[in-house]
Parts: C-alpha cells; structure tokens; sequence
C-alpha cells in the first residue's frame, strides 16, 4: 500500500496511535477501572510524566479516554474510557489472545531466524 494510501485511510490514524509503546497498555488498564493520574504513572513501569501526559491527551483528543478534574485543593483528575473507548476493549483482547496462544510459534520462528 503506498504510503499516502495509508495517510488517507482512516484505520492509519488508528493504527498509528495503537502502535505506539503506551496507548494499548493505557486503554487496557482503563479498561478495568478509572485512575487518578498519579495511581496511572505509578502503575505503568517506565512512562515518563512527560509521555503519560503526551499519550492521555492524545487519546483523549481521539476520543478514546476522558479526563475529569475535581475541585479539590490540589485538584485531582480522573482518567476513564469513554462509551467509544470501550469498544476498543474486544479488539484489543481479541489481539492479546492470539499473542498469547501463538506465542510458542513466534518464538521458535525468532529463534529460527536469529539461529
């Protein structure tokens, strides 16, 4: 497919954002319940405060996560999926299943590849 093909396409975008090394992991623990940014970085190995922020904002833009500020002293926020970020969830766990019962095949063909 050439590559303006794929710019055009609307599944390139979706694509793009999903293949990043942080949205999937995002939607998939907001998947289980609402975090509060802090319990978020905490819970994610090796995300910067920085990519965090960059990667939030990028799902919510797309629509996939909401963000609510709550009027405390500091002010706290809350991440959520949104009804169009849950639909995201079966596909994503449909994709984690075939990782999971392929995993003996991509190895040994790794392995055959590296050997």
């Amino acid at each position: 497919m050439p590559l303006a093909e794929l710019d055009e396409c609307p599944a390139g975008d979706v694509f793009r954002r999903m293949g990043d090394r942080w949205s999937l992991l995002l939607v998939a623990l907001l998947g289980k319940r609402p975090y509060r940014y802090n319990d978020l970085h905490r819970s994610i190995e090796g995300i910067s405060q920085r990519m965090l922020t960059r990667t939030l904002r990028g799902l919510e833009a797309d629509g996939l996560v909401h963000r609510e500020v709550f009027p405390t002293v500091p002010p706290s926020v809350e991440y959520s999926l949104t009804p169009l970020g849950r639909t995201l969830l079966e596909p994503v766990s449909a994709l984690a299943d075939w990782a999971v019962r392929h995993e003996a095949e991509i190895n040994a063909s790794r392995s055959r590849y590296e050997g």
